[in-house]
């Protein structure tokens, strides 16, 4: 019988193929108390299983340093350095060797009490990047259960048998039928394995659009599907199955009618992304002529590859809060720092990156000390650049290393969340310090060019006093809607309100880019809305000159950009301001 399993879309493109069902990386958890003399055997076991697994990901970092790009995506390294630090994390152990030692927990136990506690930490923070990082600490905790267990690791080779079917006759031309993973997660150990064998696509239980697994997935450019729930469950060894990963849609056991229809649509898509790779090279011009910029939005320095093979001109956000996400305490220093911007300005070969200054605080703590009960809007709180500007020695650690990193190269030093004219001084006069502190110690920095994020209305109805001290501005759509709405883009309650068309979010854009274009100074788009091609028209309209987004979004807003004409799209625009329903307007 068919039916259909809904998730999130993360990576677009339709899979065909048999299922194959990963074996489930939970490990039933035994729970007894133990004897005062097992303290020490109980937490010797639980360091030789993290043990174990730190040396399993040493060694697939060392068969990634060996394998070309094609086979091992530069995002599985970076993620096994993540894992590395949370197996390094001493809220994950000492919190394990306390269940042990105070309550006489079995190190079972203990590790998956620990994990429930740091678990509820991350499904508190509001940010759904920082909240997916809950994912890759479940895969830790498990991955040393599994050690301690002696269970083998997940992913195994596919040797399922076949039968014939209608449609294997539809699809079998004499090659072997395609495979898809379904599975409860992936960890990027999972996935290095999952990327030397032979499944065209991934559906996954858990998981949300800025998770890990759906981060690897849009680097691969396969079709994938994250949080679909009971999908492990419910498809069973061998089903047919599709992956739509445009709708975010599974259908199990297609009918031979259905099946035909998505293999046009697969190879409609097929030569669809051939047509767009022949455009990475392309200038991005409208038929007017004007000359779109097309930029990349990255997490990590081991992204500017991906970013320069899609066709970017430059990293239009550098999201360095990643690089301060779960030290407990242990910030990254200046030479750390340093070293990973150098990494990415010399990994764009000379094109412009920016690098937007530490977003992190409240509702996203570094540790425990930060977290604050007490208040009920965290992302109305200490966050971004007041937490920043809270923590001088921090942010001036920060902006001493982009300095120093734009000695190598051109950077753009982005500030977060500003509202007031005292912060922007603060800013600026920390900056200037930075230099001083530079030059006083023989150090070598460069210039740099001076944005500001508008994401807060406050800001977006202040432009001409942001513009007499930023070089340009980036108006971070994600915020700005959930700012101006007043909406929690967390709370799933009221996500349907979440309207990035609604009259007074796209007033907010559309001033801002016309002043920002009166004053002769640069502007961008870094949101969301800059990598929805149903709304490239409309901030091209809107006079949007500068797009930034992920790489994989590239090519198809560039395709958007040479059809359009921006003398029409002007007054088209216009009267769009003025709908009641811009929706509407936008789908007539």
């Amino acid at each position: 019988m068919t039916f259909s399993i809904h998730g999130l879309a993360v990576a677009r493109g339709i899979a065909i193929g048999r299922a194959v069902l990963m074996a489930s990386s939970r490990v039933d958890v035994a729970h007894y108390f133990i004897e005062p003399v097992q303290i020490e055997d109980e937490i010797a076991r639980v360091r030789a299983g993290r043990d174990a697994v730190v040396e399993e990901i040493h060694r697939l970092q060392l068969t990634i340093a060996g394998m070309g790009p094609k086979e091992a995506p530069h995002e599985l390294s970076a993620l096994l350095d993540v894992h590395l630090m949370l197996l390094e994390d001493e809220e994950l152990i000492g919190g394990v060797k306390h269940w042990i030692s105070d309550r006489l927990y079995n190190a079972e136990w203990a590790l998956t009490t620990q994990l429930e506690v740091i678990s509820r930490q991350f499904d508190d923070m509001e940010d759904d990047y920082l909240r997916g990082r809950k994912a890759d600490l479940e895969q830790v905790a498990e991955r040393i259960l599994r050690y301690m267990k002696g269970v083998a690791s997940p992913v195994a080779p596919p040797t399922a048998s076949r039968r014939k079917t209608q449609q294997d006759l539809l699809l079998d031309d004499g090659m072997d039928v395609p495979l898809v993973m379904i599975a409860h997660d992936l960890s990027p150990a999972d996935m290095l394995q999952f990327k030397q064998s032979v499944f065209a696509g991934f559906v996954t239980d858990v998981g949300g659009r800025n998770s890990h697994t759906a981060i690897v997935a849009r680097s691969m450019d396969i079709p994938a599907v994250v949080g679909a729930r009971s999908s492990s469950n419910l498809v069973r060894q061998d089903d047919w199955v599709i992956i739509d990963g445009d709708a975010g849609v599974m259908i199990v056991d297609p009918s031979p009618i259905i099946l035909a229809e998505y293999g046009f649509k697969q190879r409609q898509g097929e030569l669809e992304r051939g047509r767009l790779s022949r455009l990475r090279h392309t200038p991005a011009l409208t038929l007017d002529g004007k000359k779109i910029e097309l930029l990349a939005n990255i997490e990590l320095p081991e992204d500017a590859p991906g970013a320069l093979k899609a066709g970017a001109v430059g990293v239009g956000l550098f999201r360095s809060e990643f690089l301060f996400m779960g030290r407990r305490g242990n910030l990254p220093d200046e030479e750390e720092q340093y070293l990973a911007y150098r990494k990415a300005v010399e990994g764009m070969e000379g094109l412009p990156v920016t690098i937007r200054t530490v977003d992190v605080g409240a509702d996203k703590p570094l540790d425990d000390s930060m977290r604050d009960e007490a208040h009920l809007n965290p992302a109305l709180g200490l966050r971004a650049i007041r937490w920043s500007l809270a923590d001088p020695a921090m942010f001036l650690t920060q902006l001493r290393a982009i300095l120093r990193a734009a000695a190598h190269g051109q950077v753009n030093m982005l500030i977060p969340m500003l509202a007031h004219a005292s912060e922007i001084r603060q800013t600026v006069s920390l900056i200037d310090f930075a230099r001083a502190e530079l030059d006083n110690r023989g150090v070598a920095y460069g210039p740099i060019k001076l944005g500001a994020m508008i994401e807060i209305p406050a800001a977006a109805l202040t432009l001409k006093i942001f513009l007499k001290y930023f070089d340009f501005l980036s108006i971070g759509t994600n915020d700005l809607i959930q700012y101006t709405l007043a909406i929690d883009r967390a709370d799933e309650s009221v996500a349907h309100l979440y309207d990035p068309l609604h009259p007074a979010v796209l007033r907010l854009v559309a001033e801002t880019i016309a002043e920002c274009d009166a004053q002769g100074k640069g502007v961008s788009v870094c949101g969301e809305m800059a990598g929805d091609t149903t709304l490239t028209r409309l901030l091209l309209g809107l006079g949007l000159r500068s797009f930034s987004m992920h790489p994989a979004q590239i090519l198809a807003v560039k395709q958007e950009v040479l059809r359009a004409d921006t003398a029409r799209l002007v007054p088209w625009a216009r009267q769009l301001l003025d709908a009641e329903d811009p929706a509407a307007f936008l789908a007539g």
